[in-house]
């Protein structure tokens, strides 16, 4: 006899169901991927992303976050890059402490950032962040990352997931007291992004760069005003940090010579796309031109470093007709 309609529905349904179970073991894997405190400080905790560019190989993981435990409360500081990820940094921080989320600093709003927002929002928190970050959220740009990262990290990134906006927008340095501990919000940008913040913890002399400091991997650079970003480093020295938490790669205990490798990567390029732009050398011949050979075996270099060579090419036309 010919299978009835209704049992016809029955399989689509069984196998439906084995797909929505596949789906959900998968985001729990991505909240087990490794999410792991690591202590900095008396009063700060880190996160350590893995190298390369987004993916899903890595679900996403390739941003730090970290974190301050006061006696009143904790501060986070970014968020990491998907829903899942943003519910495995929560739940690292209940291994450390209980205490009530009191609120999420965004160092900027990339997606590796930020898009771990909502278990912080349903924790209670209230998420701020520089109000630079407004045109870009309000801005063709984001919704098109949201695309493509929907694209590259199903299901960790999917049709449900929102791109949540900061609670209070802050329009420069910031100072706050949480337990007895003194926290420094201070804007950097525009340099990677026109919002970088950095977070400084003056008890512990700790200080969270967000991606102002890249280690491990070559920096994404896109369109930053590299110029601003070389002079924000120099500002982070003058703070003195006794450790910097960069935005990817360990901890710094020694910020002067760890933050050469981001220096130097950020020369180079102005450099080799400065010429370029003076010479009036198309951008493909000036890439193919250029040796790549210090970066070229580096995670995300394939990913990022033709993009940032471009964005940098076009930055060094700018600031030379800037100067004519």
């Amino acid at each position: 006899m010919p299978a009835s309609p209704e049992s016809g529905l029955g399989v689509a349904r069984f196998f439906l169901g084995i797909a929505c179970a596949l789906l959900a073991a998968a985001a729990v894997a991505a909240e087990a991927i490794g999410v792991k405190p690591v202590q900095v400080s008396e009063h700060a905790w880190y996160v350590q992303g893995l190298p390369g560019p987004a993916s899903a190989a890595n679900q996403g993981y390739v941003s730090n976050a970290g974190f301050v435990v006061t006696p009143e409360g904790v501060v986070v500081i970014d968020a990491l890059g998907t829903p899942a990820l943003g519910r495995a940094l929560l739940a690292a921080i209940r291994t450390v402490s209980d205490a009530p989320i009191r609120r999420v600093i965004v160092t900027h709003y990339h997606a590796d950032h930020f898009y771990g927002l909502p278990a912080f929002k349903s924790a209670g928190a209230e998420i701020w962040a520089h109000r630079a970050a407004r045109e870009y959220l309000d801005s063709a740009e984001a919704q098109s990352r949201l695309d493509q990262r929907r694209r590259v990290l199903a299901p960790w990134v999917n049709e449900s997931t929102k791109l949540l906006v900061p609670d209070r927008w802050l329009d420069g340095d910031t100072s706050f007291v949480l337990g007895g501990l003194h926290f420094d919000l201070l804007y950097m940008g525009p340099a990677h992004a026109p919002d970088d913040m950095v977070v400084v913890l003056r008890e512990d002399q700790v200080l969270f760069s967000g991606d102002i400091m890249f280690s491990g991997r070559i920096p994404f650079v896109g369109n930053a005003d590299s110029r601003r970003w070389l002079a924000a480093m120099d500002d982070l020295l003058r703070l003195k940090p006794k450790a910097m938490v960069p935005g990817h790669g360990p901890v710094s205990r020694e910020p002067a010579a760890d933050l050469e490798f981001t220096r130097d990567y950020l020369d180079y390029l102005r450099a080799a796309m400065g010429k370029a732009a003076e010479d009036m050398t198309a951008f493909d011949e000036a890439y193919q031109q250029t040796n790549w050979d210090r970066y070229r075996n580096m995670p995300a270099f394939d990913a990022a470093n033709r993009v940032n060579a471009y964005g940098t090419y076009l930055l060094m036309e700018r600031e030379s007709l800037q100067k004519k």
